[in-house]
């Protein structure tokens, strides 16, 4: 699929999209650094692919620990053609719910450490002039849910960094996409999300329809996490990739109902924001 073989550095590669994408990567015959908490998850990627596999403990929240990826990784490769954020973690419970710790730990993981993973890359990247970033993200960093929002608030952070580090990475040949994907057949409907330390009873009838729908839906989502992977892949290797790959029917579905709210709401109060300058102020455009 690839045009010629790439390096690849994918974090999370141990279970679900990480690891889907890890094989979609390996089978293409590229070469690939994999990176999980515990080495001994990562083996069976590497078996039989050990001259194109690095398998590598990593906490992506530790600094020291991700410039050592990214040492190791270019030690035995040479370069870095394509980083993968994946690691991440959910949450189900209310807003309230949550602890400031917890809340911390969220954006540690699914905001801070990608961002410094590929902070971690860019020079790399930057030398070589070219390079690619793949984040997944999430639909719920476009649209926040109820009983998931310090999940949504770290995705909403990693998808306005991202967008500008698109703009800016993309004069120095280097492409930065982010991917949005829906319901998919991974262990994150089940219970690695991260619960509440304390439970508020008022807050009940919207966090324990949630919590149902993960338990129902947990290996049953519709979304194929192999065909996320190549979807990925395609990405790579396009000359024209996008900023933004949402994955799946339903991540659609609710980005263009959500979209169409948004809009409505908006332009509901758009007469009285508008009428806020000093008068006789001219407009002048906002740069982006």
């Amino acid at each position: 699929m690839s045009k010629k073989p790439k390096v690849w550095l994918v974090t999370g590669a141990s279970s679900g999209f990480g690891k889907a994408l890890a094989e979609a990567v390996i089978a293409n015959g590229d070469s690939i650094a994999v990176t999980a908490r515990r080495l001994d998850r990562l083996q069976a990627i590497a078996q039989g692919h050990e001259d194109r596999v690095l398998p590598l403990a990593v906490d992506v929240t530790d600094a020291a620990a991700r410039d050592k990826a990214v040492a190791d990784t270019l030690a035995r490769f040479g370069r870095i053609d394509v980083l993968a954020n994946v690691a991440g973690r959910g949450v189900a419970g209310a807003c309230e719910e949550f602890s400031l710790d917890q809340l911390r730990e969220q954006m540690e993981l699914n905001f801070f450490a990608a961002a410094e993973m590929t902070r971690a890359v860019l020079p790399q990247m930057r030398a070589q002039g070219s390079g690619h970033v793949l984040t997944v993200s999430s639909i719920a960093g476009l649209v926040s849910m109820n009983a998931a929002g310090p999940y949504c608030a770290a995705k909403f952070a990693i998808e306005g960094w991202t967008e500008a580090l698109a703009i800016e990475a993309r004069p120095l040949g280097i492409h930065v996409t982010l991917v949005e994907p829906g319901a998919f057949r991974t262990e994150f409907a089940g219970d690695v999300n991260m619960r509440p330390v304390q439970r508020i009873d008022a807050y009940r009838p919207v966090v324990e329809p949630f919590e149902a729908y993960l338990a129902h839906s947990a290996g049953k989502q519709m979304g194929d996490p192999a065909k996320a992977a190549r979807r990925m892949l395609e990405v790579v290797a396009s000359d024209a990739p996008p900023v933004r790959l949402m994955l799946g029917r339903d991540a659609f579905s609710i980005w263009d109902a959500t979209i169409a709210k948004r809009i409505q709401d908006i332009d509901s109060w758009r007469e009285s924001g508008e009428d806020t300058a000093f008068d006789g102020a001219e407009l002048e455009e906002i740069r982006l």
